[in-house]
């Protein structure tokens, strides 16, 4: 059980869902039970191999919904207290930010995992060899693939919490009230918007970027009785960025995530899907309310 943190990360990194994350630690802890465990040498790397292979075969089974989905695709989003933790000391073990989850999304299945397992986790390429049917050589190239990907620009830095509550509370106040001077001033000139609704609440088809045309759209939306003032249900971090969630119109809940840059916002992350924000929901139920 010590271990189920390590899993429940590994998982959440190869399908961006924490509740799927959840549900592959627990049959990974079946197995271990089912398994003659004499003859396993070390648990650790056993366990994150299988929860690893059960991750590629969501993913396979998963694939043509993906490419189904309506609008842009978006991680499952974290609260802060819900992030999984992670021991291992790469760069990147601590980075749950969407971003960083995006990137590793546009990775072939079998990269994120030789990446995931070996440069997060820390796990010999013998014995992600085995779980890929490839050589130990194959499986480097995969890695350094894998690692060519990921060296983009990042955008995410670290801000301190008065800071992020700061620059989360003034961005929600300028979006619910349309007030598009002000939200200009909040944002960076290349700000790329986000909002994931996968088709079953209303959501932007494409990303928008560039701080005009994202501050005509929240202001077009509060023009037209789209948007407006809104419970807050929960204001700091989520996948580490500032953030807020708020209860929407229709009685659900929205999560809204600022990357910053240079102090400004550079990209914005908003969850809409009804179907990710479970997680979300258990949550909040756990915590107490916020002050009037």
């Amino acid at each position: 059980m010590a271990l189920r943190s390590e899993l429940v990360g590994l998982a959440y990194r190869m399908t961006g869902s924490h509740a799927t994350a959840e549900d592959i630690a627990q049959e990974a802890f079946l197995r271990w039970n089912a398994a003659e465990r004499s003859t396993i040498a070390t648990p650790r790397a056993w366990l994150l191999t299988v929860a690893a292979r059960l991750s590629l075969d969501h993913l396979r089974s998963a694939r043509h919904r993906r490419e189904r989905y309506v609008g842009p695709w978006l991680p499952e989003p974290l609260l802060e207290s819900d992030t999984p933790p992670q021991q291992a000391a790469h760069e990147h073990a601590q980075d749950l930010s969407v971003a960083f989850l995006l990137t590793l999304q546009r990775l072939s299945p079998s990269e994120r995992a030789v990446f995931i397992l070996h440069d997060l986790f820390e796990t010999p390429f013998a014995d992600i060899a085995a779980l890929l049917g490839r050589s130990e050589a194959a499986c480097r190239k995969l890695a350094t693939r894998a690692r060519t990907h990921l060296e983009v620009p990042r955008l995410h830095q670290a801000v301190p919490e008065a800071e992020a509550q700061r620059v989360a509370t003034a961005f929600l106040a300028a979006s619910r009230q349309g007030d598009e001077t002000r939200l200009r001033a909040l944002l960076a000139h290349d700000v790329v918007l986000h909002t994931d609704g996968g088709g079953l609440r209303n959501a932007a088809l494409n990303p928008i970027l560039g701080a005009d045309r994202v501050a005509r759209f929240f202001g077009g939306l509060v023009r037209k009785g789209v948007l407006g003032p809104a419970p807050l249900l929960h204001l700091g971090r989520i996948n580490g960025l500032p953030g807020f969630v708020t209860q929407e119109a229709d009685g659900l809940p929205q999560t809204t995530a600022l990357e910053l840059q240079d102090d400004c916002i550079a990209a914005i992350y908003i969850v809409r899907n009804p179907g990710k924000l479970g997680g979300v929901l258990h949550g909040l139920a756990s915590r107490a309310p916020l002050p009037d």
